[in-house]
């Protein structure tokens, strides 16, 4: 077995953006609130003829010019979204189209903020035994259309947006290690129950969230799961470069970085300026690093990422 490597990034946020002060003329709220209890003060919205694919290809085509590339070399695309354009076909098969790239294996990968951590390990391992040679994967979201916008709890803390990377065989190392983890038995604490029966919408269709106990739940498990790649993969704390955890709380960012050893100059947080766009967090602050020259190649990355489920990972690699 040969390797997979991170290629190229891109990314792509909305044009529109929603300040905490905006918000605070809808809602019971303020920008002092907000920031105090989760580090965010705007986040982008995507326009209203705008879907989730429409997001996903410009961060793709991103991807693909930086990865130097022809779009015809990809034969596989996974996309990891909790917002699809549709209930079927996948958002993944609707950004094949738009790329004009038909004949490639194309899927949604559902594990809603964690969803690009497990796209990543599945397109790893379908490159790794030969089944594909360039996959894209993307995570993009539109979580603005699934918020209660009178609900203060949750509708100031998730934004819209889509990451993506391409990943390529390689004879060198990039994906070193990665674990992934569920436990359905708390899925009532964080999802989004609504679901279509006999031509309607049957159930609530807006994010519901127990914070406190995700809160709870997110630092043990992120750092666990952090401190149990490292090891497994044989690496010390002290030789990751960076930190490039899920954007969703800062005290959570905080708490992960400080059990982990690492400075928060060493973490990277795009969560102030774009919230939690849930599966594209990820990529949204693996590409902003990369392009801003922070994150270059030869140095050791963890990702980590966690969501409803609760679905959790992380991957360890070099750039």
């Amino acid at each position: 077995m040969g390797y997979s490597r991170i290629l190229g990034t891109g990314s792509f946020l909305p044009e529109q953006v929603l300040t905490n002060a905006q918000l605070a003329e809808r809602v019971d709220t303020s920008d002092e609130w907000i920031v105090s209890r989760t580090g965010i003060h705007a986040r982008h919205i995507a326009a209203e003829e705008h879907k989730t694919s429409d997001l996903a290809l410009k961060a793709a085509e991103a991807a693909i010019q930086s990865a130097g590339i022809d779009k015809h070399e990809i034969d596989l695309i996974i996309v990891a979204t909790t917002t699809p354009d549709m209930v079927f076909p996948s958002t993944a098969c609707l950004l094949q189209e738009k790329l004009g790239i038909p004949g490639c294996a194309a899927f949604d990968v559902q594990a809603v903020c964690a969803g690009f951590m497990f796209a990543l390990v599945t397109a790893n391992n379908y490159i790794k035994s030969g089944m594909a040679r360039r996959a894209l994967v993307v995570g993009a979201e539109i979580m603005s259309r699934v918020l209660d916008w009178d609900d203060r709890r949750t509708c100031v803390l998730f934004g819209d947006g889509a990451g993506a990377v391409i990943l390529g065989d390689s004879d060198e190392p990039g994906i070193l290690h990665a674990k992934l983890a569920a436990d359905g038995r708390y899925k009532d604490i964080l999802n989004t129950p609504a679901q279509i029966s006999g031509g309607k919408i049957q159930g609530m269709p807006y994010l519901h969230m127990d914070g406190p106990a995700v809160f709870k739940f997110a630092v043990k498990a992120l750092s666990d799961i952090a401190v149990k790649t490292l090891a497994e993969a044989g690496v010390d704390k002290s030789e990751v470069d960076w930190l490039v955890p899920h954007q969703a709380n800062l005290r959570i960012i905080e708490s992960t970085a400080k059990h982990l050893g690492l400075p928060m100059d060493r973490v990277i947080v795009t969560l102030p300026q774009q919230g939690n766009t849930s599966a594209a967090s990820i990529p949204l602050a693996l590409d902003s690093a990369v392009r801003d020259g922070r994150i270059h190649r030869g140095q050791t990355v963890l990702l980590e990422g966690i969501g409803g489920g609760f679905a959790w990972g992380a991957v360890l690699l070099k750039i």
